[in-house]
């Protein structure tokens, strides 16, 4: 049920030591105008619909699809949110849930943690985040992550993003970093809109000087999400076990830790943190997600940096009964919300298999068709 992709030693040495444990889960929500650019991302058909993504997928990831929402999941170009496999999760087991601010355009009507963020500007302007916001989002994530791991010392905390276009900030500060990461990158699109990605980041790299201390290239190129993730995970590995949950934003993040670590000295623990996705990540044929995991230990500067063990979901939708679901197998929508890391958790702490979990979400899918219809009557 989870294939190890890199690290396979330490993933395993990871797997095993959490064996039977609950997690913690927490997502870290945060919005940037680069999501706004048409065509950057399918996390919501239109702009004005991705606006709403995050709020969305907050509502239903904390309340499910009895709830009648503020923010409804906004139609797709194909497929469901990955939301639903979240949710099939965390609501069977029974999961702690944290909800996390980080800088949104609108308050999600869930119960929340304000971080005291704000919404990033384009990437592409090379100022999408005050540098005083950036170091007060990074304190933000250290207290939280030594509050959470305070709440596990046996177990682990599993830390999720919701942030549409997030895959492009992810680029722009892998490759402020000095790692190759161009054409590796994955997207919600079938086939990965990579040139329209990489234009962007390199209008938004060159307003910056080069080298940039890591705080002050998410202040140009990044999102209100990644510093915080950064945050916990560096507070949180001292303690706990972390899964980063998420494909490219996450190998982003990882590299930022790493890049913070060093700059600022903070101490943490490698062999506490691994990245968790789905296997449409790290399979995905229109990016490189193993060999971009690959890449975090060949960066151009600052030798000694570790890759991080990379693991996945084997979760298939093949075999579903909705084509919302089967879409997955297509290439349309591949992760999101901690889809992956919650598939993880499931056959972690219960040994769930294949057909428990597609049981799970094939539920909340039955459960949301079923409320539309009513909504759509009334």
């Amino acid at each position: 049920m989870i294939k190890i992709y890199t690290q396979i030693k330490q993933g395993e040495k990871w797997l095993r030591h959490y064996r039977g444990s609950l997690p913690v889960f927490a997502c870290i929500l945060g919005f940037t105008e680069t999501g706004l650019i048409p065509g950057i991302s399918a996390a919501g058909l239109t702009p004005e619909d991705r606006k709403y993504t995050a709020c969305a997928d907050a509502e239903f990831l904390y309340y499910g699809a009895e709830h009648q929402p503020q923010y409804p999941l906004p139609p797709l170009t194909a497929g469901a949110s990955p939301v639903l496999i979240s949710r099939a999760v965390v609501a069977a087991l029974n999961i702690p849930l944290y909800l996390f601010n980080g800088g949104l355009l609108k308050i999600p009507a869930v119960p929340i943690i304000d971080l005291g963020g704000s919404p990033a500007r384009c990437l592409s302007t090379g100022v999408a985040l005050e540098i005083a916001t950036v170091k007060h989002l990074l304190e933000q994530g250290l207290l939280w992550g030594s509050r959470l791991s305070a709440e596990i010392p046996n177990g682990y905390v599993i830390l999720s993003e919701c942030v549409v276009g997030g895959t492009t900030t992810a680029l722009a500060i892998l490759s402020g970093l000095g790692i190759d990461a161009a054409g590796k990158v994955n997207s919600s699109h079938p086939i990965c809109n990579h040139e329209q990605k990489w234009a962007l980041v390199q209008a938004g790299l060159e307003k910056i000087q080069n080298p940039i201390d890591p705080l002050q290239l998410v202040a140009a190129v990044g999102d209100p999400m990644q510093v915080v993730v950064a945050g916990m995970a560096i507070a949180a590995s001292r303690r706990c076990g972390v899964l980063l949950a998420g494909g490219t934003q996450m190998l982003a993040v990882y590299a930022l830790i790493q890049a913070i670590a060093q700059t600022y000295s903070l101490p943490w623990q490698p062999e506490a943190i691994v990245v968790g996705t789905t296997r449409w990540v790290a399979e995905d044929p229109t990016g490189g997600t193993v060999d971009l995991a690959l890449s975090l230990g060949k960066k151009t500067t600052n030798q000694g940096n570790t890759i991080p063990p990379l693991l996945a979901t084997q979760l298939s939708f093949a075999d579903s009964h909705y084509p919302q679901l089967q879409a997955y197998e297509q290439g349309f929508v591949k992760e999101g919300v901690g889809a992956g890391a919650a598939c993880i958790a499931a056959y972690l702490s219960h040994n769930w298999q294949q057909y428990q979990l597609l049981a799970a979400i094939e539920d909340q899918l039955q459960q949301l068709s079923h409320r539309q219809i009513i909504t759509n009557k009334q």
